[in-house]
């Protein structure tokens, strides 16, 4: 780690421009053009002593057009791209072709550092920038540089900064204001670390109340609603009264969001009522409740089932003055179909495709016809989520990606078998399993693909080539095997209540006798008499050789629909007999492909590049 604090001290440098606009709440946002240029101010030197006047005129086109290519690549996420770039520009500068480097280029490299998370090339190229043969650092290239340390949990070196800009000790002389010090405040909230942001604002208190705006209490509530205490963002409102400040729309609308997230909806309700109250008070429409006031409170009360709330702040939307968008209608259906009322989400959904024909914003996205498919997938109307499914595709608004339309197959197939309509749902499954490269077996297609499975008795299955990408169905069943005495068998005269826990956790158990061979498997589902021994509930064991091939075993669970499957060494016995002289090598169950998929799919997610 560099040691960035001792660097900052410098006797004298010249004042530095206070524009700070890159340092706005939106951290994950690279600069745009045009706010990366205005922060050039060319009446103020912003450069190290000795720079040149020229230096401070506005930069020129190439510089323009290599700060804008920058910015599009950090969009990209393409920080090597980005240095070539730099160095190019370098090289042309050096051959008197042109090009070089300011500090606006420079500060729009340090934001894409930030942005693509290598903090230690920002503070590398912070160092080289304030060096003898570096453009110098003005407000903004600390601001970037404390808002990247922020993220990167680096706060010691934070403060040294910004106790070394309040000691006027540091390079550029630039300005303590509210919007440096918001960056870094940011940063902490965005990360849930109120303990810090707390000390942060405590620390630089005089700085941060100058003019007294609401604004900085509207941020520390966010902190509290991204921390574990929501309901924190009520003494911050207290503070905001015993400051003498007016609560703006804003500050109401993170209140009632606390609430929500807190599950405290008779608070977020008396919120709305105060906001109504002191609008009407103060004579400030800026106060009453927005389409965002009433769509968090339609989450909230989706949430709590709360039919008859909804109901309530829908018809109180309509009546209003306010815009309703699609966002706000998707609220609407949304909140309808968690309290289980379809009728009241297909209102909703008839209203908003029938002002869509004059307004194409109001066109629906993807997600509300797949929540109201899901809505009559699980009461087997088939029918309705067909006709939902061809409808998506031309009426809704923007590209539909490629896990909602699995998600749309796999909705008619839960709809098919819902509504005993096997054929179809077995044809829909064969589509399911030609289009997708994996799934797992606790997602939706998962489950619904057992129950095809199941109903149809598992003859001709489209699953047998498809079980899992990283599973050779060819290899023999002792590579995928659990050794026998990791399955944790029990003794076949054990009476069950003594032992009925073990069956909540494992479908399938495994049976020895006193010489440890395996007389039996009990399933979960067939543990019926509690004060009976588990061998009057075991199945006989279904064994196979160690050599079998994976294929072959899971053929033989399905057909025999078994839970499990011991293994045994090989030539001493043939499949479904069983001796004592055979001990068991191991065992294999359909549960051991059930979390292999699960862990598979995680492996999966946190593998992908994005």
């Amino acid at each position: 780690m560099m040691l960035i604090g001792p660097r900052f001290l410098s006797s004298s440098s010249p004042p530095s421009s206070t524009r700070h606009e890159t340092l706005l709440p939106a951290l994950s946002t690279p600069p745009e053009p045009c706010r990366i240029l205005s922060s050039y101010s060319p009446d103020g030197p912003t450069a190290r002593r000795g720079r040149t006047a020229s230096s401070s005129k506005r930069p020129p086109p190439d510089l323009r057009r290599l700060t804008a290519r920058i910015v599009d690549l950090t969009r990209r996420r393409q920080l090597d791209q980005v240095m070539a770039e730099v160095e190019a520009s370098k090289r042309r500068a050096r051959a008197g072709r042109g090009g070089g480097i300011n500090i606006i280029v420079m500060n729009a490299v340090l934001e894409a550092c930030v942005s693509c998370g290598d903090v230690d090339l920002a503070v590398q190229l912070f160092e080289d920038m304030r060096g003898p043969r570096g453009c110098g650092a003005d407000g903004v290239s600390y601001g970037i540089l404390l808002k990247g340390l922020g993220i990167a949990r680096r706060i010691d070196e934070a403060f040294e900064i910004l106790e070394s800009i309040e000691k006027d000790a540091s390079v550029g002389s630039p300005k303590l204001t509210p919007h440096l010090i918001c960056g870094f405040l940011n940063a902490l909230i965005e990360a849930g670390d109120m303990r810090r942001a707390n000390a942060l604002v405590a620390r630089f208190r005089q700085v941060l109340y100058k003019g007294h705006s609401v604004l900085l209490y509207n941020l520390l509530m966010k902190g509290y609603i991204k921390s574990n205490f929501p309901l924190g963002a009520l003494t911050v409102k207290d503070e905001i009264l015993r400051q003498g400040l007016k609560p703006d729309r804003l500050t109401y609308n993170t209140i009632i969001f606390a609430c929500v997230k807190a599950s405290e909806i008779d608070k977020a309700f008396r919120f709305l009522e105060d906001m109504k109250d002191e609008a009407k008070r103060g004579d400030n429409p800026e106060l009453l409740p927005d389409a965002v006031t009433y769509t968090t409170l339609l989450k909230g009360l989706g949430n709590s089932q709360d039919l008859y709330s909804v109901l309530k702040i829908v018809v109180e939307m309509k009546s209003s003055l306010i815009s309703i968008d699609r966002t706000a209608y998707t609220a609407m259906a949304d909140a309808f179909l968690a309290c289980g009322s379809i009728d009241g989400a297909l209102c909703i959904f008839g209203e908003l495709i029938k002002q869509a024909g004059s307004n194409n914003d109001l066109r629906p996205k993807p997600h509300l016809y797949l929540s109201i498919m899901r809505a009559f997938a699980s009461i087997g109307d088939f029918d309705m989520v067909k006709r939902l499914n061809k409808r998506m595709w031309p009426d809704s608004v923007g590209s539909i990606s490629s896990s909602a339309k699995q998600e749309a197959v796999e909705l008619l197939m839960e709809a098919a078998i819902n509504n005993n309509q096997i054929d179809v749902a077995r044809r829909l499954l064969r589509r399911i399993v030609n289009e997708k490269v994996y799934f797992s077996w606790t997602s939706r297609v998962g489950l619904v693909a057992l129950k095809v499975e199941t109903l149809s008795g598992f003859t001709n299955s489209p699953l047998r080539p498809h079980v899992f990408p990283q599973i050779i169905l060819n290899d023999p069943v002792e590579k995928y095997m659990i050794p026998f005495h990791e399955s944790r068998p029990l003794c076949a005269d054990l009476i069950l209540e003594n032992v009925v826990m073990r069956f909540w956790k494992d479908s399938a158990v495994p049976l020895v006798n006193d010489w440890g061979s395996c007389v039996g498997i009990v399933h979960s589902h067939d543990c019926t008499k509690m004060d009976a021994p588990l061998v009057s509930m075991a199945r006989p064991p279904l064994c196979v050789p160690a050599s079998t091939s994976l294929k072959h075993v899971i053929d033989l669970l399905l057909r025999e629909k078994s839970e499990m499957v011991v293994l045994v060494k090989n030539g001493n016995m043939y499949e479904g007999s069983y001796t004592s002289s055979s001990r068991p090598l191991g065992v294999f169950s359909l549960a051991f492909l059930s979390k292999y998929g699960a862990m598979h799919e995680t492996s999966m997610t946190s593998e992908s590049p994005g």
